[in-house]
């Protein structure tokens, strides 16, 4: 049994040597159809050392000095902002651009604008009320459209007026805004 084994392994061995002249010739022309030029490697450009140094800077992960707080209040302390105490009304969660003038209504002196949010509801307003979503105040209330101001952040902590006004909306189109 042994003998047989060592005679089949011998018999496939035997089979891999087989012809390999196609596998040459194939090799041959890759070997001509290949180039050996290499492209040269770009050149690198020189490296500028720029030294950074932040140890003048506060660090951010240390609280500022009280003189640094004290400082940024009084420079805020001229300009306008909203009342963070005031009570928000129901049309301060839309934005003016969701708002539309739908009519008014007048009783002993005193003019109301109807105005339709985008959720579909009608809301009485009139000059005092706030509405949008900048602290947006109305100032006056006539026929034809509501003015509005708004309190726009500047960027720098204080705050800016804006006025827009809402105009009345015929049925079947959307409202207009200056």
């Amino acid at each position: 049994m042994k003998k047989l084994a060592i005679l089949l392994s011998v018999l496939f061995l035997t089979a891999c040597f087989d012809d390999t002249s196609d596998l040459k010739e194939y090799i041959a022309k890759v070997q001509q159809n290949t180039s050996n030029y290499i492209e040269p490697m770009p050149e690198i450009s020189r490296f500028s050392h720029y030294d950074y140094s932040a140890s003048a800077l506060r660090s951010p992960f240390v609280a500022p000095k009280p003189e640094a707080i004290q400082e940024k209040i009084q420079q805020m302390s001229g300009c306008l902002s909203p009342d963070p105490r005031r009570r928000k009304q129901p049309l301060e969660k839309f934005a003016l651009d969701n708002l539309s003038m739908r009519g008014t209504l007048g009783e002993l002196g005193v003019v109301w604008a109807l105005v339709e949010a985008s959720d579909g509801t009608l809301h009485r307003v009139t000059v005092g009320n706030y509405l949008g979503l900048y602290n947006g105040r109305i100032t006056e209330v006539n026929e034809s459209e509501v003015k509005v101001i708004e309190l726009i952040p500047d960027g720098a902590g204080c705050w800016v007026e804006r006025e827009t006004i809402i105009t009345m909306v015929e049925p079947g189109a959307e409202g207009q805004r200056k």
